[in-house]
């Protein structure tokens, strides 16, 4: 009798145990670090670890919609390493993603998660592969020189490389390279400083970086200190 009923409860066991190890849906590392609501909207930034592809920002969405079954208006920003969640526009954004109500789809949004919630999902940025194609520039104009960084501007599809002559290191150079290695802009930036950080400015009309910790970061000149873009090295 007693292997009998070990015969009986041990499989029982063994199945529960399995399906209680049953192996999660394979959703890419995320973070929410902020909530923003409104009586139409409610947008959630969510920073990523690296760039990731549209069925791969439609599984954090889904996991999201599923957590938050009652935000029925839900809008999702993605935000690279160094893209910062203070900035004005979408240029900090990697991509963007909406959950569709049933009368707002179309026969064009064919982006379901396993819970047949529709998604509309727009990447601002570069692929993995465009990124390390710039990134493997290397330009003549930096040969020997003190370069501070490679940063992707997803935007404009190009790599910004801010680099010092070693015998001037108080210079700053600026070049712009699209895909095809092609230099679209080359400046050298007027040195300015106040009390709370070093800037360049880059255009006649004030426009101006930062640059600090890896990370590249742009403001207009009317931008009342809000940056429109933050981009950190190599990603």
């Amino acid at each position: 009798m007693k292997n009998l009923l070990n015969f009986i409860i041990l499989p029982a066991l063994l199945s529960v145990f399995l399906a209680c190890n049953k192996p999660a849906q394979n959703i890419p590392h995320y973070t929410v670090s902020k909530v923003l609501k409104s009586d139409t909207l409610t947008t959630v930034n969510v920073h990523i670890n690296n760039r990731l592809t549209a069925r791969e920002l439609l599984s954090i969405a889904g996991k999201l919609k599923s957590d938050s079954a009652q935000l029925q208006n839900l809008k999702i920003c993605y935000l690279l390493p160094g893209n910062t969640d203070v900035s004005v526009g979408d240029n900090s954004y990697y991509a963007a993603a909406r959950y569709l109500k049933k009368n707002e789809v179309k026969p064009t949004d064919t982006l379901k998660d396993d819970k047949d919630n529709v998604f509309r999902i727009k990447i601002f940025g570069l692929s993995r592969e465009q990124v390390k194609t710039l990134l493997a520039l290397q330009p003549k104009e930096i040969t020997g020189k003190n370069v501070l960084g490679k940063y992707i501007d997803d935007y404009s599809h190009t790599v910004i490389i801010p680099f010092k002559d070693v015998p001037q290191n108080d210079k700053l150079y600026i070049i712009e390279l699209d895909s095809s290695a092609k230099i679209v802009s080359a400046t050298m930036p007027l040195k300015v400083k106040d009390n709370k950080a070093e800037r360049w400015q880059v255009t006649q009309n004030g426009d101006y970086i930062t640059i600090k910790d890896s990370v590249l970061t742009q403001y207009a000149a009317d931008g009342l200190g809000m940056p429109f873009n933050s981009i950190k090295s190599g990603i």
